[in-house]
């Protein structure tokens, strides 16, 4: 009998690691991400190699130092601000709960233009749709198994399809390596952009309260959450690599990518030029996927922040406010004139802008309150590459605001 329930706590363990793992990446590789990568990649060619590299190395180092606060304080991350610096909690809340909004009206916007390029659907019609499909997930009184398991499904498919569009672009490798690590031109904008659309705002939060809710944390977990950062970390930079060189093989050809207009939709055309009617079905499929995964893990972890408000609120009240929050994105997307590419660019921007306010108090937990975290001595190492990251994420943030805004200008 103990030999079972400690092989079904191992179960339940991996379980809650591959589900927090997908929900990261999956949140990671939204329709945001998606479009940001085929507009960039049109204008800067294979030097926008050294922005995905960029964004990778910026996801391990925050990551890996969120991820292992939020499971050594057993807090969320509102908490964990709040208990550090008073009333820190409540901004941090408020930005990644209006963060998460934008980036939700993004992501329905792009679940609506991945069903126009797959079926013809009108994008105001596919938004309103997918919303619908995530909000019956959440009512469902088996949300939380149901979110697990179509992140991971989901995931793997939009892998698959990406790399089969990959092989059929015949992208320019020797040059798209160089350039990743000595590129021709470097955009702070487009780094900050491509950073919070993949790291930022509520994405930071995303697997670590996942954890959370499933009850893997403490110290004796602690190798087994590093792990999964990492793995997490490895699936979205392999995502985000393979869709960047998807997208630069066609790029190379020759064919000219339409990034402005109403109708722009830069990757769509990207997954055409390379295979055809097939790929822009193929293109609609993950990037519906993309959307609906990310509309999912936007509500989820925007809401998970609202108990930093009431400490009595339980699941399913929180799966309740996550159904209003989808709903109210939708009524926002539905109402903007925005072009759908427009929101999915000026969405990771602005998330960009948030992640050094988070980030910054997570390094100052790890630095100063170890008796937030069970009195567990912090690696150093992680500390000082937070710390640079910190200094960099301002830098950029303080650079980029004026072109990010001008996404929706």
């Amino acid at each position: 009998m103990q030999a079972q329930t400690t092989g079904d706590f191992a179960r339940s363990r991996r379980s809650s690691l591959i589900a927090a793992i997908f929900l990261m990446a999956t949140s990671a590789i939204g329709p945001g991400f998606i479009t940001q990568t085929a507009t960039f990649t049109a204008t800067m060619g294979a030097a926008f190699a050294f922005g995905i590299l960029a964004s990778i190395l910026i996801d391990f180092v925050v990551q890996l130092n969120v991820w292992r606060i939020v499971t050594l304080t057993r807090m969320r991350a509102s908490d964990i601000a709040n208990a550090a610096i008073p009333g820190s909690g409540y901004l941090l809340a408020v930005l990644v709960i209006f963060g998460g909004l934008v980036f939700n009206v993004g992501n329905i916007a792009g679940s609506g233009l991945g069903l126009n390029a797959l079926m013809g659907l009108d994008t105001k019609w596919g938004g309103a749709l997918s919303a619908l499909v995530a909000i019956g997930i959440f009512m469902s009184h088996r949300a939380g198994i149901a979110v697990d398991r179509i992140m991971v499904v989901l995931g793997l498919m939009m892998i698959g399809l990406t790399l089969f569009v990959t092989f059929a672009s015949n992208p320019p490798l020797g040059e798209a390596l160089r350039q990743t690590v000595w590129p021709d031109e470097i955009n702070f904008a487009t780094i900050t952009t491509i950073v919070g659309g993949t790291v930022g705002g509520y994405i930071t939060y995303a697997g670590a309260h996942r954890l959370l809710d499933r009850g893997t944390v403490g110290v004796e977990n602690i190798d087994e959450v590093s792990k999964a950062a990492l793995s997490g970390i490895m699936v979205t930079g392999v995502m985000r690599y393979i869709l960047f060189l998807a997208i630069l093989g066609v790029v190379a050809s020759g064919v000219v990518i339409d990034t402005s207009g109403q109708g722009a939709n830069p990757a769509g055309q990207a997954f055409q030029a390379a295979a055809g009617e097939l790929g822009l079905r193929a293109f609609g499929l993950i990037l519906w996927a993309a959307g609906i995964t990310s509309v999912i893990g936007a509500a989820y972890t925007s809401m998970s922040f609202i108990t930093v408000f009431n400490k009595s609120i339980t699941e399913r009240g929180r799966n309740l406010a996550t159904v209003v929050f989808i709903a109210i994105s939708l009524g926002v997307y539905l109402m903007l004139g925005t072009p759908p590419a427009g929101l999915l660019l000026f969405a990771g921007g602005f998330n960009g802008l948030i992640l050094p306010i988070g980030l910054t108090i997570f390094i100052y937990v790890g630095w100063r309150r170890a008796d937030l975290m069970e009195g567990y001595h912090y690696p150093r190492w992680l500390l000082a590459l937070g710390a640079l990251t910190c200094v960099l994420t301002w830098y950029m943030a303080a650079k980029s605001i004026g072109p990010i805004f001008a996404f929706i200008a």
